[in-house]
Order: C-alpha cells, then sequence, then structure tokens
C-alpha cells in the first residue's frame, strides 16, 4: 500500500478523490480519480463534478478516473502541505506559515462547495473554521505583509462568500483584514534552528551511542527539521545509574514529544522530551528494569533504535527513500513561476530575499 505522504486525497461525502503527488507538486494535474466507499452518498455531488457519463461509470465500478478539476488539486496540494511540508534549512525547503496555508485551504473549500455542493459534506474541516484558525491570534497579519496584497484578495472573496452564506461576522472579519493590509506591520516569525549535535567520543561510562532520523509520519507537521540525522543518543553508566540521553536538533515550535529506545525491536525506554534552545532534548535515568538490561546485555550500537514521536506499532511509518522522493519533488518547485506555487510558499520566498 503506497504511504499517504505519497497519495495527496481529498475525502468527499461518500468517497476519496486521489491525485499522484508528482502531478501536483510539479503543477501539471492531467486527471484525478474518484474511489467511493458510499455510492449513495456520492450520487448528489457526483454528476456535478464530473459529468453524467464520467459519473455513472464511477457508480457502476466504485471509481473512475477523470480530468482533474482544478479547484480539487488547489485543495489537495493544501491539505498535503499542511501535513507533509519536509521544512528544513539544511536541505533547503523553507518553513510555510500556517495562519497562510489555512487562508488559502478556506479560499480553496468554499470554491469547492460552489462548484459541488455537498462534496465535502463531513470534510475535516469548513470555510468558516479554516478562516478562523487562519485569524487566531493575530498571526495572519504578521505573516502577510510580504504578500500583502494577496491577502486582500483572498479576504475580499471570502467577505464575499460568507455574506451570501449569511455569516455576517465572518463577511465583516474579512473585509476588515481586507482593509488592514494596508497597515499591516511586517512580523518576525522566530525560529530557533540550530545545527546537529557533535558526536561523543566513545569513552569511559558510555555504553553505546549514534545517531537516527526523525519519521515525518510519528511526530506532528511543523515542528522538527525534515533532514536526516537530526537524533544524537547515548547510553551512559556509572556505579550507581544507567542514564538515556536525547538530543533532537532542529525544532520549529513546541510541541508534547516523546523518544522511545528500543533493543532489538523492544522497547526499554520512554522518555519525555522537552524544548531547549533550537532543539529537544532529554537527559533521564533509566529505570530498575533498563538499567538491568543495559547493565547485563553486550549492547552495540546496531541492536538499539531511537524513535522520536509516537511509537505505537499501528503507525503507517516513512522511510528513508519516502522521505528523499518528497524532498526531491519539493525542491524542484523552486523552478516554478509564483504563481503555481502557494501563498505560502511565495511569502517565504519573498521573507528569505529580504533578508539579503
Amino acid at each position: 500500500m503506497t504511504h499517504p505522504v505519497h497519495t495527496p486525497v481529498v475525502a468527499a461525502d461518500g468517497g476519496l478523490v486521489r491525485f499522484a503527488l508528482a502531478d501536483l507538486l510539479s503543477a501539471s494535474v492531467p486527471s484525478m480519480r474518484i474511489e467511493l466507499s458510499d455510492a449513495a452518498a456520492a450520487e448528489p455531488w457526483l454528476t456535478r463534478l464530473v459529468g453524467a457519463e464520467a459519473g455513472l461509470t464511477a457508480l457502476a465500478e466504485g471509481h473512475a478516473d477523470v480530468p482533474a478539476r482544478p479547484e480539487l488539486a488547489t485543495l489537495a496540494l493544501l491539505l498535503w502541505i499542511r501535513r507533509w511540508w519536509p521544512a528544513s534549512p539544511a536541505l533547503g525547503v523553507p518553513s510555510l506559515d500556517p495562519a497562510l496555508l489555512d487562508l488559502e485551504a478556506a479560499v480553496a473549500t468554499a470554491a469547492i462547495e460552489d462548484l459541488a455542493e455537498g462534496l465535502l459534506d463531513g470534510f475535516e474541516a469548513t470555510p468558516a473554521e479554516l478562516f478562523d484558525a487562519a485569524i487566531a491570534g493575530d498571526a495572519l497579519l504578521a505573516m502577510a505583509p510580504p504578500v500583502a496584497d494577496e491577502v486582500r484578495g483572498l479576504c475580499t472573496r471570502l467577505s464575499a462568500w460568507f455574506d451570501e452564506q449569511d455569516d455576517v461576522a465572518r463577511a465583516e472579519a474579512a473585509a476588515d483584514l481586507a482593509a488592514g493590509m494596508e497597515t499591516a506591520a511586517p512580523g518576525q516569525r522566530a525560529y530557533a534552528l540550530a545545527a546537529g549535535a557533535d558526536s561523543t567520543v566513545l569513552g569511559e561510562g558510555v555504553l553505546a551511542e549514534g545517531h537516527a532520523s526523525v519519521d515525518w509520519a510519528r511526530v506532528p507537521p511543523g515542528v522538527l527539521d525534515a533532514a536526516e540525522g537530526t537524533v544524537t543518543w547515548r547510553i551512559t553508566t556509572s556505579m550507581t545509574a544507567a542514564r538515556l540521553e536525547i538530543d533532537v536538533a532542529g525544532a520549529f515550535a513546541d510541541a508534547a514529544l516523546t523518544a522511545v529506545a528500543t533493543y532489538d525491536g523492544e522497547p526499554f525506554a520512554e522518555v519525555p522530551l522537552a524544548l531547549g534552545a533550537g532543539r529537544f532534548v532529554v537527559t533521564a535515568d533509566l529505570d530498575e528494569a533498563a538499567a538491568r538490561l543495559v547493565a547485563t546485555r553486550s549492547l552495540h550500537s546496531g541492536h538499539i533504535g531511537l524513535i522520536v514521536g509516537v511509537a505505537a506499532e499501528g503507525v503507517a511509518g516513512t522511510t528513508a527513500e519516502d522521505r528523499a522522493e518528497v524532498v526531491s519533488l519539493v525542491r524542484a518547485r523552486e523552478a516554478l513561476p509564483p504563481e503555481a506555487r502557494t501563498l505560502a510558499e511565495r511569502a517565504a520566498a519573498a521573507s528569505a530575499d529580504e533578508e539579503f
């Protein structure tokens, strides 16, 4: 089964709309696949979206490959970016502002509501919820100046859409935000980034040490650097205790993260990580059972694993190959014309240009 990192989807009422990741990221999307799970729920919007003939094919066969609709492709791309964008200064991939992504997603969701009413019934977020997230805490005003004209245009569109929905409060809020773009002051989003920790020289008291990579599927989006090898760990022993030390370099934001140490695939320690200066760290004494394990086994780095984030077996993890493929596709977007990139990408590029 293809990992979700490679399969952008829009969850529709009674089905899924799938796109090829390479198509979306290259801004060349010839087709999309509709897969139905509940034909009765999907039928009301299906014909409006793809026409009578393709709609009948999908209802009869449970799926259909049809020409892509740009409104759905745009939303699929934004949803994928919100979850999987591999921000990493080391890899040359900028961080994208979530408020700008939420604003774009609100506009894209509203466009699909106009395209095929009912398609997004039960979707993860309504235009109203996405707009509320975008404007929470004045984050949008702080990050919008590099793309103020475009933000003004999106807010004007949303104001008109909310007005049509009789959502007067949000219509006014969007109109006020559009007007506020005239005087918005540039914001400074501080990312406390740091290079990877230097490797510790194996010496007296250090039983084992190594490096690991963060599996994107096990951590929240936008929290950690997406590069490989950002995790450094070691196990030390003394006469009185065994200790686990972990350093995860490259922190964009705080989050409740844990790390799980394993021996031959079996967990022997789980510790909470704390946000430090541009990194997550922990130094923790191992409990009696774990200390006994490291004291009585001939441990070697190859037998020890370190998982950052959710360690449950049910999580579909990403591989280094998965991550390298995605990073390659994302970095290729630098060659796209500005209009083919998201508003958040254009804002990040403008901010980077201002620094030099």
